[in-house]
């Protein structure tokens, strides 16, 4: 079953941030679809819970170089 996750990331700088987590996420087996949102900061994820936690796709946003601030899941 997909689950969703919400990360509040720090203050994106720039736009190609966007592209770079957006990719890594998707190459995540069991990440179904990961959104940046550039003004508000946050990336939203849609992944099967069975392959891939949430404390995986923060593990992936980290080794990128940004900080996960807080994470909402549902």
């Amino acid at each position: 079953m997909a689950k969703k996750a919400v990360l509040q990331l720090e203050t994106l700088t720039c736009p190609t941030c966007i592209k770079k987590i957006e990719t890594a996420l998707s190459k995540v087996d069991g990440v179904q679809s990961a959104r940046v949102l550039f003004n508000s900061s946050k990336v939203k994820a849609e992944y099967d819970e069975a392959k891939t936690t949430v404390e995986d796709l923060q593990s992936v946003i980290r080794n990128l170089g940004y900080a996960v601030l807080s994470v909402k899941e549902s």
